[in-house]
Formats: C-alpha cells, sequence, structure tokens
C-alpha cells in the first residue's frame, strides 16, 4: 500500500539530482563539523626547535615525547582560528604519581595573563564612568594611596600608567604563598608590611617617562577597583569581565576553592616534585591569580575582537583600542597587553609565570588566530615555544618560525685551542670535542652541540644563546661570554 506522504509520481530528474546533492553536502558538512581540525595532528608531532641549519630540515617531536625531555607533567592548548576556537585538547597528568589526565577543562594559574584579565575591568569601570585613564588615582583611592615620592617630579600615577607598567612603581612580581603559611592582606602587600614577602610598592622612577614591568602596579590597581566597588575583587571580576567574555570556568578567588581543587593542575618544581600543597596563593590577584583554561582565555580575547570590529563584546571599541595601544612609544605594551607589528601582523600576547606553572597567549586580532597554551611546570617556557612553533607551522602564522642559521667552516685543531673547563660562580661546564662535532655542557646538565658562526663565536639551535670566546696570548681559551639575560662570564680553570 502506498504511503499517503509519497508523492504519486517520480520527481524530476533534475530535482532528484538536486536533492542528491544536497544530502551529500549535508552529509560532508556533519562530518566536518564534528571532526577536529585536520592540523591538529600536525601540531601534536610537529614540535618544533628554534632554529636549524641552512639547508636542512628541522627534527620534529610529538607533544608526549617533549613533556617526557623537560619533565612536564601536563600542557593544556587551545588554537584559534579565523575568529574561532578551533580545537582544544589536554595532554599529560594534572598532578606527578597520579593518574588524572590533562584536558581542555584543567583549570591552570595563569599567572601574569592575569593583568590583561584584569585590566579590562578596570576599563570596565572607566567605561561606566567611575575611573579615568589618566586622573591621578590616589583621587580615587581611599583606603590606601600611593606614596609621595621625590622620584615622581610632579608626574602623576595614573591607570594608564599602571595598566602600561609606566607609572614608575617597583616589584616586578610576586612568590605567593604556601597554603599553610600566613598570607597578607592587600594592603600589607602595598607597605611591604609582614607577613608580605615582597617589597612596598613605591614610586622610584618619573610616572610616564620609562617602561617597566611592575606587578606592584597591577597590586595598585587592584585596590583601586576595590575602592571603587561594593564587592570583593573576585566577585568584580566574574561579573564585569568573566561572566560577560563567557570565561565559566575562570575565577579569581585565591586559595582555590574546594569545590574547584579537584578540577585543577598541581604546580611542579624544575625536578619534578610537586608544589607545596600543589599549589601557591596570590593574594595579588590583579598581579597573579587568575585560575583558567586555555579555552576560557581563548574566549576573553575574542571578546575584544568583537569590540574592535564594533560586534558588541566586552567593552566599548575605543577603550579596546586604547588597550592594545602602547602609551609610551617603543614599549611594545599597552594597557595589560604586550603589543608589536600592525595589520594583519598586529600581535597581541603575553606570558605567565607562578611558581610551578607557565603559560603564553598570542593572538593576532585582525586574522583571528591565535593560541594559548598552559603547563603545569617551573620547566613549561621551552616546551611553550616549541607548541608555538609547531602552531605556527600549521596555520601560517607570521611569527614563531624556525630560524636559519648559518656555520662557518671551523679545523678542529681551531677548535681544541678553546677545548677546557670553564665557570661561572657555582656553574662548571666543559667544551669539548668528538669527531667533527663541537659541545658545551654545564655539570648535572644534558650536553649541548654548538656550531661556529665565526671561529671565536658557536651558537645553539635549541636557544638563542650564543658562546663567545677571548683567547689568550698563547692562542688558548681564557673565557667565553654566555648570551644569556643577564649574560653570563665563563672562565678558564683547567
Amino acid at each position: 500500500m502506498r504511503s499517503s506522504f509519497a508523492p504519486a509520481f517520480p520527481p524530476p530528474r533534475w530535482l532528484r539530482r538536486l536533492a542528491s546533492v544536497c544530502s551529500l553536502f549535508a552529509f560532508t558538512f556533519a562530518l566536518a563539523a564534528d571532526a577536529p581540525d585536520a592540523r591538529l595532528s600536525r601540531v601534536e608531532s610537529g614540535l618544533l626547535p628554534p632554529a636549524r641549519l641552512a639547508g636542512t630540515k628541522s627534527e620534529a617531536w610529538t607533544v608526549a615525547a617533549r613533556l617526557k625531555n623537560y619533565h612536564v607533567p601536563g600542557v593544556s592548548l587551545a588554537v584559534l582560528d579565523a575568529g574561532a576556537i578551533a580545537w582544544a585538547r589536554g595532554y599529560g597528568i594534572a598532578q606527578a604519581g597520579q593518574e588524572t589526565a590533562v584536558t581542555a577543562a584543567t583549570l591552570f594559574q595563569a599567572a601574569s595573563i592575569s593583568k590583561p584579565v584584569a585590566a579590562a575591568g578596570a576599563l570596565a569601570l572607566v567605561a561606566s564612568g567611575q575611573l579615568a585613564l589618566d586622573e591621578d588615582v590616589n583621587a580615587k583611592l581611599k583606603n590606601w594611596k600611593v606614596p609621595a615620592s621625590p622620584a615622581a617630579e610632579g608626574g602623576p600615577v595614573t591607570l594608564r600608567r599602571l595598566l602600561s607598567h609606566t607609572a614608575g612603581l617597583t616589584v616586578h612580581g610576586f612568590h605567593g604563598y604556601a597554603v599553610d603559611e600566613p598570607r597578607p592582606t592587600l594592603m600589607q602587600v602595598l607597605d611591604g608590611a609582614k607577613p608580605a614577602n615582597s617589597a612596598p610598592i613605591r614610586i622610584d622612577l618619573k610616572p610616564g617617562t620609562k617602561w617597566r614591568y611592575s606587578g606592584g602596579g597591577y597590586c595598585v590597581a587592584q585596590q583601586l577597583m576595590l575602592d571603587t566597588v561594593d564587592a570583593d575583587f573576585p566577585a568584580f571580576l566574574r561579573e564585569r569581565v568573566l561572566a560577560p567574555a563567557g570565561m565559566t570556568a575562570s575565577t579569581f578567588e585565591q586559595p582555590l576553592p574546594a569545590a574547584l581543587a579537584a578540577t585543577a593542575a598541581a604546580g611542579h618544581r624544575p625536578s619534578g616534585a610537586v608544589l607545596a600543597g600543589t599549589s601557591h596563593v596570590y593574594p595579588e590577584m590583579a598581579a597573579a591569580g587568575l585560575w583558567t583554561t586555555p579555552s576560557d582565555l581563548a574566549r576573553f580575547v575574542l571578546s575584544l575582537q568583537r569590540s574592535l570590529a564594533g560586534r558588541g563584546g566586552l567593552l566599548p571599541r575605543p577603550l579596546v583600542e586604547a588597550m592594545i595601544t602602547p602609551p609610551l612609544a617603543g614599549s611594545g605594551y599597552g594597557l595589560g597587553l604586550g603589543v608589536t607589528g600592525e595589520g594583519d601582523q598586529l600581535q597581541l600576547a603575553h606570558n605567565g609565570a607562578n611558581e610551578g606553572f607557565r603559560c603564553a597567549l598570542v593572538f593576532y586580532p585582525r586574522t583571528g588566530r591565535g593560541a594559548i597554551v598552559m603547563t603545569n611546570s617551573d620547566n613549561g617556557g621551552p616546551l611553550i615555544n616549541e607548541i608555538l612553533r609547531a602552531i605556527a607551522a600549521a596555520y601560517d602564522w607570521p611569527h614563531y618560525r624556525v630560524e636559519e642559521k648559518k656555520t662557518v667552516p671551523l679545523a678542529t685543531a681551531a677548535f681544541d685551542t678553546l677545548v677546557g673547563r670553564y665557570q661561572h660562580e657555582d656553574a662548571l661546564s666543559a667544551v669539548f670535542r668528538e669527531d667533527e662535532h663541537f659541545y658545551f655542557q654545564i655539570r648535572g646538565q644534558k650536553r649541548r652541540e654548538i656550531f661556529p658562526r665565526t671561529e671565536l663565536e658557536f651558537f645553539f639551535l635549541d636557544s638563542p644563546e650564543t658562546l663567545a670566546f677571548e683567547r689568550d696570548r698563547a692562542g688558548r681559551g681564557l673565557y667565553f661570554v654566555r648570551g644569556t639575560t643577564p649574560p653570563q662570564i665563563f672562565q678558564r680553570v683547567r
């Protein structure tokens, strides 16, 4: 019996063909929507060193292999492409000695990436007329004032200068507090009063004249926000920034509430040991107190991108434009974010380093590309850079590319005049040769191959540092300068 819904006559051929094409398109679209980004596997197996020898190919590594190499228990990342989160993944474990896997939902300490999120909170108060970017902050501070200083020379400390690290204030960063030790109030942090483990936050440079990173300035900004709103800091940031940006997994609560602790990664020392109490507590919330995920930070920068495009977003467009405009020419830092480049190469970035955690945020707001990478180890820095280079290669970023370096021929006899043992403070190193390969090794660390740029200057492929030698009158190596920050001088001891 024919169904009452079946056509009495077969449809024309063109209609059947159109229906077939539409069905195939719908099926293909559904597969594409459900499938992870095809470039994901290229990232997972394409971690890259910072440099390679000209004319050679880089050896690529897997995420799993590099976690093991650096003794980093876990890493989580989110990749943005075309103004959306392309994918997010976790790798490794949340705590050494346990089996809980890192996932895209695992919480990490954002460390200094707290600053752009806190800066957005301050700018929300500017948007509502409660604060002004260029007003002396002492006009609105109620419970504490920035102490007068001869160094200020009449230059006011303003919110714009606090958020851009140009307010002339001291204290670079903070170590946090173990869970079982006394913790200071924010007021005690501002004055360096016990039990604070940091110095007083004071002016020692004329505001507005020099860029100098100051977590202390963000503590002043935190106090300014608290004196302006009738709420505690985590509640204020949740209402004005986290919730509007869709950061539903994030919090500025310090210490982390017990209900969230089960979803959080533990911090780890370079040795691989778990940080005592699993993480430090940071009353310096605006500077270092955010717990979050890469996906939530991705939602934050995407909300800023929508503001820039005039499509709603977190803040009025003029304030986000101010956020990505360095107030001090050449500083490379806006209001809470590092800012470099222009046009499609405009890059917003920030790194983070709390005790036991390392992380990085990179975003290109004009193209909607970027990534957030978060690790639960003090060793996370090199791994993060390798992951960013893998992402840059897979997604055609303009930066984070592998650099090609050229060597010069160097006779082994010429190198042998440099062979020996050299010392910098407690670090004893050896410079030696095996056949035609040259090596540098610090006692207790892995040997690293070095390559001649000149007869006396050598470079590495795994970092941008260099070794520059000087010879004595007899032609033997006398000392070398290791190109780190700051430079290290190693004197020959044997």
